[in-house]
């Protein structure tokens, strides 16, 4: 009987986990009056086995392109890849989390370390939740084509669009929790203005200075995350080339990107 009850509640957590995504991507988590807390109303733990579980199904994808090739399938890539892909996110988090909450303190948002955790946490949702339903369409080109130059560059491109849609999500989440955690400032000390090491000479900082300040930051975190892929190749498996873990740590992304539209067109 504790076996059974141990197994529901397990299913239990992983559907409130799978509702909680949903919820963040239908909006109903980054309302006004869901922020007036000052933090998205989450739990990052409950979310993060969420992500884990679905950069691993983008991995399998992302590998299949290994099962259909030239030298026989190679399953030990396919494993590498289902392990890699969420190794990326969370080490790229890891590595930009101190300068987004130093940049965020720079501006005066006021959020707490706890809720930048949580929004990045949510982005990071948003993110992994593109980049998985777009993990189907990974599958299939895989299956159809025997180019691996082509294959490098149409995941990149399938992690560019998932990114872009996921730092779309941070900057109105950002604005969104500063104007909400600024009002009930106001409201609590109305005489009070709050200080900032760096604001603009209006109130404007909660839209399009916050923006720009983010924006960097974001420009940030996709370097450090296209590196950090570089770093942990392959992921997709050339087949010209024995499998291995790792690769050397020769050239690095921008170079070899360079390199595969080169052999694409050439």
């Amino acid at each position: 009987m504790a076996i059974v009850e141990s197994g529901g509640e397990k299913r239990s957590a992983w559907g409130r986990g799978f509702r909680e995504l949903d919820l963040i991507l239908r909006g109903d988590r980054t309302r006004p009056n869901a922020l007036r807390e000052g933090g998205l109303p989450i739990d990052p733990g409950r979310l993060s086995r969420v992500i884990v579980l679905l950069c691993v199904a983008y991995g399998f994808c992302m590998g299949t392109f290994a099962m259909f090739s030239k030298n026989g399938p190679a399953p030990a890539q396919v494993l590498a890849s289902m392990v890699k892909v969420p190794l990326l996110f969370y080490l790229t988090l890891l590595v930009t989390l101190p300068s987004l909450y130093v940049f965020n303190a720079l501006v005066g948002s006021r959020l707490t370390f706890g809720s930048v955790v949580r929004l990045l946490t949510a982005t990071l949702g948003v993110n992994v939740a593109v980049l998985a339903s777009l993990g189907p369409i990974v599958a299939f080109f895989s299956a159809c084509t025997t180019s691996y130059p082509f294959m490098v560059l149409f995941n990149v491109a399938v992690f560019a669009v998932a990114g872009f849609l996921g730092q779309m999500f941070l900057l109105q989440t950002l604005q969104r929790l500063s104007s909400a955690q600024l009002l009930e400032e106001i409201r609590a000390e109305p005489s009070e203005e709050k200080p900032a090491a760096i604001r603009p000479p209006s109130d404007e900082f909660l839209g399009r200075h916050v923006k720009t300040i983010f924006r960097l930051w974001l420009v940030l975190f996709g370097l450090v995350g296209a590196q950090m892929g570089w770093v942990l190749r392959p992921f997709i498996g050339n087949p010209d080339v024995p499998f291995s873990w790792f690769r050397d740590r020769r050239s690095n992304f921008f170079e070899a990107v360079f390199q595969a539209l080169h052999s694409l067109f050439s």
